[in-house]
């Protein structure tokens, strides 16, 4: 962001927040970072469950809405512009974005949007809840600009009718992503690493559209000419039910490792020990 005029920018960032190292949190503190080495203010409301009403001099704390919604007015009044970072799957979500636009609003500023994720979540994009379209035109229409990460998520954001023009895709992902601190593996999952030849990774959300059967089926193909072959699955467990019985049904569960989420220092360490990174669809 440039500085107009030379008079920096304050922006008040609203999303998870590092710790844990990982999902948008990790993002924010990039931009964050980036903010302010531009000669920026930039101040960040944690909205994490695991972290929000920890104090830190890193973010503000959220501690119910009530004290949300005051701070979000607060630093409205003080300049800030916001930048709102939500996603198709959490109503609270939405509900905190509405909060943030309308303090913004209230001091004559359009807030900034960033939708993480891709074309396809619970309740996005409009064929998936279009009792939610209201709101949805709400949220994108009051904003400035609203950021996605591919042209596929602008397609579906247009669709509430909203301009096109205001609507800029970027591809999530910056060289910050690749500094790391490597940690040590061990236990189980160190164990399943040493022992796995080729070892795969691949980062998944069980939901239909990652065809998480299909990557586990392919193995168990695989095993027949790779005996020593491993797959480890990296992400949310939620909703995992489903392939843990089908490995156990192909009788694959040595070859398979369900590793769940990790923090970004320890799953790029797991990256950089497999011999391939499998990219799901």
């Amino acid at each position: 962001m440039s500085r107009r005029n030379g008079k920096p920018k304050k922006i008040l960032e609203i999303s998870s927040y590092p710790p844990p190292r990982a999902g948008w949190g990790i993002r924010v503190s990039f931009v964050k970072e980036a903010l302010i080495e531009a000669g920026h203010v930039c101040d960040v409301i944690n909205i994490a469950p695991e972290s929000r009403k920890i104090p830190s001099p890193e973010y503000l704390t959220s501690m119910n809405g009530l004290d949300y919604f005051w701070k979000c007015l607060k630093l409205s009044l003080q300049g800030y512009r916001v930048h709102m970072h939500l996603n198709g799957n959490s109503p609270k979500g939405f509900i905190l974005t509405i909060l943030a636009e309308i303090a913004n609003l209230l001091t004559f500023k359009r807030p900034v949007l960033t939708v993480h994720a891709g074309p396809y979540q619970i309740y996005f994009p409009k064929e998936r809840a279009p009792h939610l379209t209201p709101m949805f035109k709400f949220i994108f229409g009051v904003a400035r600009k609203v950021i996605c990460n591919s042209e596929a998520v602008k397609e579906k954001i247009v669709e509430y009718g909203v301009n096109p023009e205001k609507v800029v895709p970027i591809q999530a992902f910056s060289k910050q992503y690749l500094r790391f601190h490597k940690i040590s593996v061990n236990g189980e999952l160190g164990g399943f690493i040493a022992n796995r030849q080729p070892l795969i990774s691949s980062y998944v959300f069980f939901r239909p559209e990652f065809f998480i059967d299909d990557m586990v089926r392919g193995i168990a193909e695989l095993v027949k000419s790779y005996p020593d072959i491993g797959l480890m699955i990296l992400g949310s467990s939620d909703n995992s039910e489903p392939i843990r019985e089908l490995v156990q049904e192909l009788g694959i569960e040595k070859h398979v490792y369900f590793a769940g989420d990790q923090d970004h220092d320890s799953f790029l360490t797991l990256v950089t020990q497999s011999d391939i990174c499998l990219r799901t669809p």
